[in-house]
């Protein structure tokens, strides 16, 4: 049996809270990956209200475990395992909240990246140093950061390998919020529990439209837009939130996530 390196852990409010456990700094090797992988998938197929990812509370993941490098073949299969584990993790249907404490370097902070939020402690650390050791991130760092903080903050990031605190991540739009070392889990949750008592088909269909259309030119984007619009007036919770809307205004619908 292999070692529990990721758990999995859902709570009466809907959130599923995501935890890497591989001691001493959350190194992502091949086992963890595959481990975070077929999590990303279940809550895929059986989406919970919303989910969180975090890992200790000195270190988020300081990167993949440089012991599995090898060549050129072992580089792509590496690679290939990283794209497609944290894809997995970008498709999952709900908000998803990056809990950060302490270091978030190479593939920590392009799993980090791969959420739709990013939560830090003030004392956070973020980077992508794979320069330093001759390399370059292969886990998405090249394309998930320009998206972020645009290209050419990215190129400087990457291209330096230097290390950003949480001030600046936050300035620069890689954190969305900064939050005392000892909270971040507990806001990143209760952050999640507010999505997951909101439209869930609403929240699905408006990030598959987000991530689908920022890839294509804006006519094509917008069709995305169209389609997801007609398809969630299929849902529930559209003609409770329309019928609550006319009966008592916005924000006081309670929706179903149907």
């Amino acid at each position: 049996m292999a070692d529990e390196l990721v758990h999995l852990e859902i709570g009466d409010d809907g959130v599923a809270v995501v935890t890497l456990d591989r001691p001493k700094v959350n190194a992502l090797n091949g086992e963890l990956l595959a481990q975070l992988h077929e999590i990303a998938s279940r809550l895929t197929d059986d989406p919970p209200g919303a989910v969180v990812v975090t890992g200790g509370r000195r270190v988020f993941a300081a990167g993949a475990d440089i012991s599995e490098f090898g060549g050129p073949a072992e580089a792509r299969e590496i690679g290939a395992a990283f794209h497609r584990t944290l894809d997995a993790v970008a498709a999952i249907p709900r908000m998803v909240i990056a809990a950060v404490n302490g270091y978030a370097l190479g593939g920590g902070c392009e799993l980090s990246m791969a959420c739709d939020l990013r939560f830090a402690a003030s004392d956070a650390v973020f980077g992508q140093p794979e320069v330093l050791l001759g390399l370059i991130p292969g886990g998405g760092g090249t394309q998930r950061l320009p998206r972020l903080v645009g290209p050419a903050r990215a190129k400087e990031l990457v291209m330096s390998g230097r290390n950003v605190d949480a001030v600046e991540a936050h300035r620069i739009g890689l954190v969305d919020r900064l939050i005392d070392p000892d909270e971040v889990l507990e806001v990143a949750r209760t952050e999640a529990a507010a999505y997951a008592r909101g439209a869930l088909q609403a929240q699905a269909l408006s990030k598959k439209a987000i991530d689908a259309g920022i890839q294509l030119p804006l006519a094509e984007a917008l069709g995305i837009e169209l389609e997801a619009f007609e398809a969630v007036f299929h849902t529930e919770d559209s003609r409770i939130g329309v019928q609550s809307f006319l009966a008592q205004g916005p924000g006081r619908a309670e929706f179903t996530g149907r």
